[in-house]
């Protein structure tokens, strides 16, 4: 499991670390906007209070704790299926990066009530309106590799039956 927990710990970190230093260091939350290198890559503050694009916003303070809580019992159950079915490095790193982004983003909920997305990015003419964070394309990422790889199958736990 350590790669799972290098991985876990390092996307957690790398998260909150762009957090601060993109809102609360460059001042996006009070700017709004921070064009880096436009169109490809900027900087757009959005408090996402719901889930991808925003779906299940309403009612945002009790939505705050219910989606807290669900990415809390996610990720243990994350952790009890990486450590009972997952037996390679690259199988368990991606499981990590998916526990480290659902752990930071649940972090943004208990702090600020919302997920800070900044991240912007567009090209070829299609304006992109969404923003997102380092933790989105950690689950992302991780997930899908997963799926690609096909870690169900990874020689794990055998199932009885």
């Amino acid at each position: 499991m350590r790669w799972f927990w290098i991985t876990a710990i390092s996307t957690f970190a790398l998260d909150q670390f762009s957090k601060l230093a993109v809102v609360h260091w460059l001042g996006l939350r009070h700017v709004l906007a921070i064009d880096v290198i436009p169109p490809l890559l900027n900087f757009r503050m959005g408090w996402n209070r719901g889930v991808n694009f925003g779906l299940f916003a309403n009612n945002a303070e009790v939505m705050r704790w219910v989606l807290t809580g669900l990415a809390v019992a996610v990720s243990l159950g994350l952790v009890w299926w990486a450590a009972r079915h997952l037996r390679r490095p690259l199988h368990r790193a991606l499981a990590g990066a998916v526990l480290g982004g659902a752990l930071g983003n649940a972090l943004d909920r208990v702090l600020y009530g919302a997920v800070a997305d900044f991240l912007n990015m567009s090209c070829c003419g299609i304006d992109n309106p969404y923003a997102f964070n380092i933790a989105d394309v950690a689950i992302f990422g991780g997930a899908i590799g997963l799926v690609v790889l096909g870690a169900s199958h990874d020689g794990g736990a055998e199932k009885n039956g």
